[in-house]
């Protein structure tokens, strides 16, 4: 078993002056915690991964392809490999568990 806990997570990640914080990675999977700040811009790229966000905390929008919605803590988005997607108009700090599959390279 692996367990993790959230504050140890974010703690880590802010430790590390990044965005992402990649915490698990299997064969089939890798899972991160990722940050915005309110107001801030999403950098993101398609990923060659499906991917799985879940809204820890905060309130945005998210665009994926054509399709916006907004999202806030227990929202749950899937966004298949290769489709670009954008978090927006954060307006509480997001903090997101991402769950790629396959594992993010």
């Amino acid at each position: 078993m692996k367990a993790f806990r959230l504050d140890e997570l974010e703690a880590e990640r802010a430790a590390n002056d990044g965005a992402y914080l990649q915490f698990l990675r299997e064969r089939n999977m890798s899972v991160g915690l990722y940050a915005l700040d309110a107001g801030e811009i999403d950098p993101q790229l398609p990923h060659k991964q499906d991917e799985v966000y879940f809204v820890v905390s905060g309130r945005a929008a998210i665009t994926v392809g054509m399709e916006t919605t907004q999202v806030g803590r227990g929202s749950v988005v899937y966004v298949p490999a290769g489709v670009p997607h954008k978090f927006h108009h954060i307006s509480e700090d997001l903090r997101v568990m991402v769950v790629f599959s396959p594992p993010e390279s």
